[in-house]
């Protein structure tokens, strides 16, 4: 047995030189109460307390050579609740909560949603809380985010309809319309740009699920928003999670492709993270412009 803060410092130590000091601290944090099972209010009110954590040496070694905490802990905190997670499913990120806040307030009403490339199963169970009447229906090309999003559906208790589907390909077969919404977070970072990011992300987590080719980086995004303009009902609304270069181009892409009321949204941190448009029809609220609203 060791004194918390001990434990604290010795994984803090380890990983400043990944991380920095702020981070790695964080890390240290989450690492302790998630595998020490104890809260962070008992870490930080008693630090000098006995903790034990069984393979500490291992474990320390595995976050020092950049390997995701979340999968070091099997888990990842989405929108208040506690996502299952493990290699070969990408790990559900803060900005994502902010697209799914989006498609649940402008579409309170809506009764079919269909969530393209769910990985964890974030936003498909998510949104099946906050909307709890709508039928959700998630798709994934990868047997292991296909079982990782049924595990997390079952124990969230958010009915989920999960099936095979490839965005590429048989998306609308699988899942014919009509939908209210189709929400997509999909592979959007260009290949070029893997060597710029921490390894902890580019060495660990699904490459299928992170990069595109560089000649054609919204493939995903014009396959699904192609496949949407038969699968959406009229004045549906189309959703995406863009790649914070790629705004105009989405918008651009958007267009061509049919969809009205198109729109580009900043995140918390003023960056353009999301993009929306609608099929012919009823108009919903919110008009076209980049920006918050």
């Amino acid at each position: 047995m060791t004194a918390r803060r001990d434990i604290i410092h010795r994984i803090t130590e380890a990983l400043t030189p990944l991380y920095g000091p702020s981070e790695a601290r964080s890390i240290a944090l989450l690492t302790a109460e998630g595998l020490g099972g104890v809260s962070r209010t008992q870490l930080l009110a008693d630090p000098g307390a006995e903790l034990e954590i069984e393979g500490l040496d291992v474990v320390v070694a595995r976050l020092a050579a950049g390997r995701p905490v979340q999968y070091e802990l099997g888990e990842a905190e989405f929108c208040g609740m506690n996502f299952k997670v493990r290699e070969g499913v990408l790990i559900p990120r803060p900005e994502t909560e902010e697209l799914v806040a989006w498609v649940a307030d402008e579409n309170p009403a809506a009764r079919r949603i269909l969530d393209v490339g769910t990985g964890s199963g974030c936003i498909a169970i998510t949104l099946k809380r906050l909307l709890p009447d709508a039928e959700l229906s998630a798709a994934d090309v990868a047997d292991e985010a296909l079982a990782v999003a049924a595990e997390n559906s079952r124990r969230l208790e958010a009915p989920v309809e999960i099936r095979r589907a490839d965005a590429l390909g048989d998306l609308e077969t699988v899942f014919p319309g009509p939908f209210d919404v189709i929400v997509s977070n999909p592979p959007y970072v260009p290949q070029s740009d893997a060597a710029a990011m921490h390894r902890n992300v580019r060495d660990y987590e699904p490459a299928g699920a992170l990069f595109v080719p560089d000649d054609d980086p919204l493939r995903f995004y014009r396959a699904i928003a192609r496949r949407a303009r038969r699968m959406l009902a009229p004045g549906g609304g189309l959703y995406f999670e863009i790649y914070e270069r790629a705004g105009d181009a989405m918008r651009r892409m958007l267009c061509e492709e049919g969809y009205t009321e198109v729109r580009i949204r900043r995140d918390l941190f003023g960056r353009e993270r999301m993009a929306a448009g609608r099929t012919g029809g009823i108009p919903k609220p919110d008009g076209s412009g980049r920006g918050n609203a």
